[in-house]
């Protein structure tokens, strides 16, 4: 009779833990989500995923920085991910007409440009205009990729046309020509330069104002976890991640 005893109790517990652990399962699967971002989110998106993590324990958010234009062909070929946070609507819009979005993308931030130079700035470069001077070497973004696009807006302002030495396909491979020493100066946002703090000098120049870039943020239709995605934009939107993207530099939609 006790033995008939224990095998039962074996197996209701048996049977618990199977239960538990299909529950466990099943919660780990519903618990994580992939963020494609902007390379001149980094520093923001993962403070805003620290804190999201923090503020909903089992969640994990996974990151894949870089140029927003690199980012729309790899979801277009198939890359998966919950979440979409491009530099420009240009991009966002691509990813739109291939019908990639749960939802309509919404705006939650906007950024300019600076001219990124060497500590003290010792090549004295006080405009736009004096990036087309022969002795500087200078960087940009590629055409293609938003801070490419918003510095083809500013020469156009300015009636200028820049040589640089080399086009990247992001706007933190700029900034490292930069701070390397590769270049002399480098056209990046103005959060960019404030994230490189002491590495490197930012020179405003009034005609950014021609060609600021506004960033939208959307739930992949591809999402098996779209309520968690749209849980991390409300983070992204709301009052604590407004106040992480003022602090780096963002100014508001």
């Amino acid at each position: 009779m006790k033995q008939h005893n224990l095998f039962a109790v074996l197996a209701v517990l048996a049977a618990a833990l199977a239960a538990l652990s299909a529950c466990s399962s099943s919660n780990k699967s519903g618990e994580h989500i992939m963020v494609f971002a902007a390379a001149s989110l980094k520093s923001t998106f993962t403070e805003i995923g620290e804190q999201f993590i923090a503020d909903n324990p089992g969640v994990s958010v996974e990151f894949n920085f870089a140029g927003s234009s690199d980012l729309v062909t790899q979801l277009t070929q198939g890359a998966q991910a919950d979440v979409f946070a491009s530099a420009d609507t240009k991009n966002m819009d691509k990813a739109a007409e291939a019908g990639l979005f749960a939802g309509d993308p919404v705006n939650f931030a906007s950024n300019t440009l600076t001219i990124a130079v060497a500590p003290g700035n010792p090549k004295q470069i006080r405009s736009f205009r004096d990036l087309t001077k022969p002795t500087l070497s200078v960087v940009v973004c590629a055409p293609q990729v938003p801070c490419g696009s918003a510095t083809k807006k500013v020469e156009d302002a300015v009636g200028v046309t820049l040589t640089p030495v080399s086009e990247e396909s992001s706007v933190t491979d700029v900034l490292n020509k930069v701070t390397s020493g590769q270049a002399d100066a480098g056209l990046v946002y103005v959060t960019d330069a404030i994230a490189a703090g002491d590495e490197v000098t930012g020179v405003p120049f009034p005609e950014s104002a021609d060609a600021v870039n506004t960033y939208p943020i959307a739930v992949l239709k591809s999402s098996e976890h779209q309520e968690l995605a749209r849980k991390f934009i409300d983070a992204v939107t709301g009052d604590a991640g407004q106040h992480t993207l003022s602090v780096a530099g963002f100014a508001r939609a």
